[in-house]
Formats: structure tokens, C-alpha cells, sequence
């Protein structure tokens, strides 16, 4: 069975309705020649006298049909001008639908990638914060080289992050894993969002995580870090001694994420997948535009995920990202943004 798409629904829709103008425009044409042929036949008639009187009735006969049947066409042509709008309308509606409905799941898709692979983040942050090294340290000083290269291993083996980071309490940086790339050592990041944030959970069961920003200490990279406490004997319950945070390499894991939705060349050429925070600033771009810097005004109307018309002949698609397992997302939305072909 050969399948139908709605652009050949269109297609024909519009076939149609050059044929039926066609056609209409023909009929009119004929009524008209015989309106003319009426009329000239009147004109002779009138000339014959009482000879032509007879003629003179079928003449006029001939002009009323003519008139009826311009008639006829006209509220025909007005009829089916109007259905075939009608139609257009439908299929042209339908064809934005399924456009639609195939962008939400694509932007869904893309925010689901993402969710699962920050859920991987939130794991990691909880896991090596009870490492003993990282408890040692925290503790006693003394043991802030050990955790350096503990914390270099952490790193050879897991390539998504940029660096990882011991403080203590009071927000200095007392170990981390790339010493010879990022000399950060004795900084303070008291006042980073992370930081603040993780100081303040309960148990080592929680972890705190901060918006995508680009990190002056990591050289402007962007980064999503992802913080939690390290605590005595690395106990969740136990006193918090210091704050452990990752610093995962976001921009070419998002860059990977939105290069990778499903789309064919041709439409890659006329669509923008984006990945947004909950303000609606841009933290991702297929196309690198914006990033950081510009602001969507997501028309969401309270739905976590739709379509709607953004410009001419011009589609955004939205899904609020989902979550995984146990962690919830950070409000954020996968948009894809297509314009017509």
C-alpha cells in the first residue's frame, strides 16, 4: 500500500482547485458566447418583423438559460471556493499537527538524554564524597595531595568532567584533580551557588546543583557542577566536614545532545534545537547562537510540553524535562524550533 502524506493531500487539494477555476472559467466563457449569440439573434429577429418573432422567443429562451446557468456557476464556483479553503485550511492544520506532535517528541528526547545523564552526575557527587581520601582531607589537611590524586584518578577514568573539587568549610579549595591545568588551590567559591547550597543539605544522601554558567576558575568553560558534603567516616548521617564539587564538561556533552536529534539535512538547515534553563536563557544551541547570553519567552501557557505558531511559517515545539529515576530536573526544556520547508 503506498502511504499518503499530507503534503500530497495538499498537493492535490490544490490540483483541484486549479482544475474547478479552470473549468468554471470555461463555463462562464460559454455562457457568455451564448448571451452574445442571444442577443445578436434578438437584434435579426427585430429586423425580420413579424417574420421573426418566432425566432425572437427562442432567443430570449436561450438568453435566460444562459443567465441561469451563469448563474448556476457562479453559486457553484462560490461553493466549492469556499470547501476547498476549507479544506486547505484543514490539511495545511493537520500538516502543523503532525509537524508539531513530531517536534514535542523530539525536544522531549532531547531533554530525556540530558536528565539521564545529570542523574549519573548526582550519583557520582554522592559516591566519591564518602571515598576515604576525601574524608581524610577534609578532616586533616595533611591529606590534601593524597586526595589530589585520588581525585586525578576520579578524573582519568571519567572523561565528562572538567575538574573536581575539595573545599572546606569555609568555601576554600583545598584539593583538585587537574592541578597542572587549573591552579585553583586556595581559592574561596564561598559565594558560588553550589557551594552555598550544599553547605546547607541535611545528609549525604542530597546533593545541590547550580544553573549552567561559565566558570572563570576552569578557564570560562561551562559547567554544571553538582555538590554535595563530605562527612565523618563517610557516614550520610554523619558531621559535615567538607563540600565535594563536580564540574561536568556541559557544553560538548549538550552540543552532542542537540547535533543528534533526529532530523534529516534538509530540515537541519531550517531547525534550532534548544536545551533552556527554567528563565528561559539558552544553555544549548544546535546552532552555538545565544548561548548564555539570549533569552526565549517560551509562550508554555502552563503546559509542560506543546507546539505552537512563533513566527511566519515558523514552528516551536517544547517539553519540560521529565526527570529520571530520582532526580527531578531543574525546571529546564528541550524547544525545537522549525520553520516551514
Amino acid at each position: 500500500m503506498q502511504t499518503v502524506s499530507v503534503r500530497d493531500i495538499i498537493e492535490h487539494t490544490a490540483k483541484a482547485k486549479s482544475v474547478t477555476t479552470e473549468n468554471l472559467r470555461d463555463i462562464k466563457g460559454v455562457t457568455g458566447m451564448l448571451r452574445i449569440l442571444a442577443l445578436n439573434a434578438l437584434i435579426e429577429a427585430k429586423r425580420a418583423g413579424d417574420m421573426g418573432a418566432g425566432f425572437a422567443v427562442v432567443a430570449d429562451e436561450v438568453r435566460q438559460i444562459s443567465t441561469q446557468v451563469e448563474t448556476i456557476s457562479n453559486i457553484m464556483a462560490e461553493g466549492l471556493s469556499r470547501e476547498i479553503a476549507s479544506l486547505e485550511k484543514l490539511t495545511e492544520d493537520m500538516a502543523r499537527q503532525n509537524q508539531g506532535a513530531r517536534l514535542i517528541d523530539l525536544a522531549r528526547n532531547a531533554i530525556e538524554l540530558i536528565d539521564r545523564n545529570l542523574y549519573e552526575r548526582t550519583c557520582d557527587v554522592r559516591w566519591w564524597a564518602t571515598d576515604a581520601a576525601m574524608v581524610e582531607a577534609a578532616s586533616d589537611h595533611v591529606h590534601q595531595a593524597h586526595a589530589s590524586r585520588r581525585l586525578g584518578v576520579i578524573l582519568d577514568a571519567y572523561t565528562v568532567y572538567l575538574d573536581l573539587w575539595l573545599c572546606d568549610l569555609n568555601g576554600n579549595i583545598i584539593a583538585n584533580g587537574r592541578p597542572e591545568l587549573y591552579n585553583v588551590k586556595g581559592a574561596n567559591i564561598s559565594g558560588s551557588t553550589w557551594f552555598t547550597r550544599a553547605r546547607q543539605l541535611a545528609t549525604g544522601n542530597e546533593f545541590a546543583v547550580a544553573d549552567i554558567s561559565a566558570d572563570p576558575l576552569l578557564k570560562g568553560a561551562q559547567v554544571a557542577t553538582y555538590a554535595t558534603g563530605v562527612r565523618a567516616r563517610g557516614d550520610a548521617s554523619g558531621t559535615l566536614l567538607g563540600i565535594l564539587g563536580v564540574h561536568f564538561d556541559w557544553q560538548p556533552q549538550a552540543r552532542s545532545i542537540t547535533e543528534g536529534v533526529r532530523l534529516s539535512e534538509e530540515e537541519r538547515k531550517r531547525t534550532r534545537v534548544l536545551l533552556v534553563d527554567a528563565q528561559g536563557l539558552i544553555i544549548a544551541a544546535s546552532d552555538g547562537r545565544g548561548i548564555l547570553q539570549e533569552q526565549l519567552q517560551l509562550k508554555t501557557e502552563g503546559r509542560p510540553h506543546g507546539h505552537y505558531v512563533s513566527g511566519q511559517d515558523e514552528v516551536t515545539a517544547f517539553h519540560l524535562t521529565p526527570g529520571y529515576e530520582t532526580y527531578s530536573g531543574l525546571g529546564w526544556y528541550g524547544v525545537i524550533v522549525q520553520k516551514s520547508a
